[in-house]
């Protein structure tokens, strides 16, 4: 079985969806508040937390990142809501081990904001994509993607929860094949 590290930077729900299928051998997360800290304590799941402003630079953060990858030898890093966009220090030492869950229809509403910025176009359906992370944002190969329907009777939160409903089936199906 690969070891896995998943990386996130807020409330740990795709974290927490993975961790009950999978065994994850380390949470890593950006913000020393996020709530994934706290479900990955209650799931008895390692989790380590640094900040980029603890560092010189954002080399020297991803360094400490790969040593910390390194020592724990894992094999699949797992972005699940890490907001921070992986520079060529990580990507270039986990190269083809970095996969994203990312809130829509790649390449359509790449960013931050996927499911807002699909609300706000009025498109009909949205969806979640699962793809490598490369140098882009958002732009890395395609594993596997979902269309998530925007249904007649949708406010932003029942789009956002469906299309949250949907990751939690499909990032789990694609880790269930990677590994």
């Amino acid at each position: 079985m690969k070891k896995i590290a998943v990386f996130a930077s807020g409330s740990g729900s795709n974290f927490q969806v993975l961790a009950e299928q999978f065994p994850i051998a380390l949470l890593f997360s950006d913000k020393k508040n996020a709530y994934a800290l706290e479900r990955a304590k209650n799931l008895g799941v390692p989790s380590y937390t640094f900040e980029l402003k603890e560092f010189e630079n954002k080399v020297a953060y991803e360094e400490a990142i790969v040593e910390l990858l390194d020592k724990h030898q894992i094999d699949l890093v797992v972005l699940a809501g890490y907001m921070k966009i992986v520079c060529n220090t990580l990507l270039s030492a986990y190269e083809g081990r970095i996969i994203n869950i990312h809130p829509a229809y790649l390449p359509e509403f790449p960013g931050a904001h996927g499911i807002e910025d699909a609300w706000k176009a009025d498109v009909s359906q949205s969806g979640v994509t699962v793809h490598w992370v490369d140098a882009g944002v958002d732009t890395g190969q395609i594993i596997k993607q979902v269309r998530v329907p925007r249904l007649i009777n949708d406010t932003i939160e029942t789009f956002e929860a469906r299309i949250h409903e949907t990751e939690y089936k499909l990032y789990p199906e694609v880790i269930r094949e990677l590994v």
